[in-house]
């Protein structure tokens, strides 16, 4: 099932059909350890909604309320080679070696809900930046018990060239206006993602695809209970939380972000998140 936030209340699609959620509140209707469950009771005292040319469908917004964006680092080994590249001048390089062979994982704070892009929505690359590229994350949505009950996907905007220079300067890389989006949906599901998952990313510039990449969840070191319960180990989240999972498709050191590129990530059966980059 698939839940969307609208300016109208909650749109819950199952089996290509639409419903409206009598709960209007997000961060109500989604902070459940049985979300899954509830969604089933809830559909079985929905009609299903007809949209028209007449009766459109609503603007879908980014499936967030009040909930926090974090993030998890150097899950993949490719992501541990890329990080370990760029950050080699500033004599850097080991850390992320020793991040990845680390118990504790790399986890830093992205957004708050607010700063979050939806799908359609327009990212931005950083004007002190010289080296701008998306990172295509599956994402986790946990409930405020730290239960992993939902998915999204995710685009954790990065300066490479700013967190070349010193890891210290993660946060001006990672966290600033326009550089985490999240979508389309929140894909609830029965049973958790399988290894098999793929992400795939485009990004087209001029009508022309520039970059194309994909990966599957088996490439993970880390797994979604293991970043989850580092992330809640000494944290609270009153209405849950959403978790980038880390990516492992990084475009060559040659590629860099341009204004008017248009980013693709799709993973099925979530969908696919399109942003343009402003």
């Amino acid at each position: 099932m698939k839940l969307y936030k609208t300016e109208n209340g909650i749109l819950l699609e199952r089996d290509d059909l639409f419903y409206r959620l009598h709960e209007n509140d997000w961060d109500v209707a989604v902070n459940r350890d049985d979300l899954y469950e509830w969604l089933e009771i809830q559909i079985e005292n929905l009609i299903p909604l007809t949209f028209t040319d007449d009766i459109p469908m609503p603007e879908i917004l980014a499936p967030v309320g009040s909930q926090e964006v974090w993030a998890s680092g150097v899950t993949y080994f490719r992501s541990r080679t890329a990080r370990m590249e760029e950050s080699e001048k500033a004599g850097g390089g080991s850390f992320y070696d020793r991040v990845y062979e680390a118990e504790r994982p790399e986890l830093f704070f992205k957004s708050t809900a607010w700063r979050v892009v939806g799908n359609h929505g327009t990212v931005r690359i950083r004007r002190d930046s010289t080296w701008d590229v998306p990172e295509p994350e599956l994402t986790l949505f946990a409930s405020s018990s730290g239960t992993l009950v939902g998915y999204t996907i995710g685009n954790d905007m990065s300066s490479r060239s700013i967190e070349g220079e010193n890891p210290l300067y993660l946060p001006q890389a990672k966290s600033y206006t326009g550089s985490a989006a999240l979508g389309p949906c929140l894909y609830v599901p029965e049973f958790p993602l399988g290894d098999d998952t793929v992400i795939d990313i485009a990004i087209v510039r001029s009508g022309e695809e520039v970059f194309s990449g994909e990966v599957t969840l088996s490439q993970m070191k880390r797994k979604p209970e293991e970043l989850l319960h580092y992330l809640f180990r000494e944290m609270a989240f009153p209405h849950g939380a959403y978790l980038m999972t880390g990516t492992g498709i990084i475009p060559p050191s040659d590629f860099t972000l341009q204004q008017g590129d248009i980013v693709h990530i799709s993973i099925e059966p979530i969908g696919t998140l399109t942003n343009t980059v402003g």
